[in-house]
């Protein structure tokens, strides 16, 4: 990729202004000790108090990763401090990527629920999308040599510990700025912890083949699959050394950027599917978004019978929204056919009798 046009050393000074949003230490204590309103802690309120001290010098200290090793050699430099969970994180992605390139394992499928009802929370029954990912994890295993994840992100809404935190946007300031994996997370001085991309990172390097099934909530994706989507941004163009930019710093990450950046596609060429459900409207623009989303981190749509975009129980009552999903059997064979579908293309792609065209040609513009 050509360098940009010059700029000023102005041009790429981080704009600033927004109010700050630190704490006082009496209200970064109340907000630290609210957590613990069960009164199985008050004899513990001493030791809670010592804790809260605690947790408020990391804070006030701005302890992100207190954590850390030497970077070592690879890294554009060597002796930065390298947080010790985006090591863990990125040698699992580098363990994710070999399963991926092993022409000797097996088709690595993930099958994703967008939705966040089930019957562990306050809905009290599963959810429809959870029961047509079950429909297609029966449908792949029929086939030999397959190996099937299951990524249930209504667990973000029912387990305990289990978090996405909202992507901050790096991206947005410099290409260069946003790591792959992901570098924001966890925050210890702010409490940002449990978050879960990093355990999906390498469900998603690892697949040959991906489908998310989502309801429409709103007009949109679920927010626990938005939330994943964000934090994907990373995947497609991310920077894979924290050190070049000596973590977050942004006009280091710009004047990176402006020398030329060649966004890197950390997950082309795997094939998806996407089905998504309503039951009254935007059920049509949402596929088409996910399915958007997708092919511009250059994933490959499986085929046309991958794709699905229907409506469950029409404007009828959402109490029996789940009979009507069981009296719809051609809803439920297109769900299987997307599945068929999907293994298909993953096979042909192994095989490389699935070509996309166009493929070897430079892209002009970039993001």
């Amino acid at each position: 990729m050509s360098a940009p046009e010059p700029h000023s050393p102005a041009d790429l000074e981080p704009r600033k202004g927004c109010p700050s949003p630190r704490l006082s230490e009496e209200e970064f204590k109340r907000r630290f000790l609210n957590q613990f309103q069960d009164p199985a802690y008050d004899s513990l309120s001493p030791e809670l108090a010592k804790v809260a001290a605690a947790a408020w010098d990391a804070y006030a200290n701005s302890r992100k990763s207190p954590n850390t090793r030497k970077a070592g050699p690879g890294y554009a430099h060597p002796e930065y401090d390298l947080s010790l969970d985006w090591i863990a994180a990125c040698e699992a992605i580098d363990a994710a990527q070999h399963r991926h390139e092993n022409p000797d394992g097996p088709l690595r499928f993930l099958l994703i629920n967008g939705s966040s009802r089930s019957e562990h929370t306050c809905p009290g029954e599963l959810s429809k999308s959870y029961r047509m990912v079950e429909a297609a994890r029966e449908e792949l295993q029929q086939q030999t040599g397959v190996n099937i994840a299951v990524l249930d992100l209504s667990r973000l809404a029912s387990e305990y510990g289990r978090q996405i935190h909202p992507c901050k946007a790096c991206f947005s300031t410099s290409a260069a700025l946003c790591h792959w994996p992901c570098s924001c997370y966890p925050n210890y001085s702010l409490g940002q912890v449990h978050d879960w991309m990093n355990e999906i990172y390498p469900l998603w390097v690892e697949a040959h083949g991906i489908m998310i099934i989502t309801p429409v909530n709103w007009y949109h994706t679920s927010s626990p699959l938005k939330l994943m989507m964000d934090r994907l941004v990373c995947a497609d163009g991310g920077n894979p050394d924290p050190t070049s930019t000596h973590g977050k710093h942004a006009k280091e990450a710009k004047e990176i950027e402006m020398k030329g950046w060649d966004y890197p596609r950390h997950l082309a060429g795997r094939v998806f599917s996407v089905i998504v459900h309503g039951d009254t409207e935007g059920a049509e623009n949402v596929r088409r978004s996910i399915s958007d989303w997708l092919k511009s981190m250059d994933l490959e749509p499986a085929g046309t019978l991958a794709e699905v975009d229907r409506y469950i129980g029409y404007w009828e009552p959402y109490a029996t929204n789940h009979v009507a999903y069981e009296n719809d059997h051609a809803f439920q064979d297109e769900v299987r056919n997307a599945s068929r579908t999907l293994h298909e293309a993953a096979a042909a792609r192994r095989r490389g009798q699935q070509v996309a065209a166009g493929a070897s040609l430079r892209q002009p513009r970039q993001k």
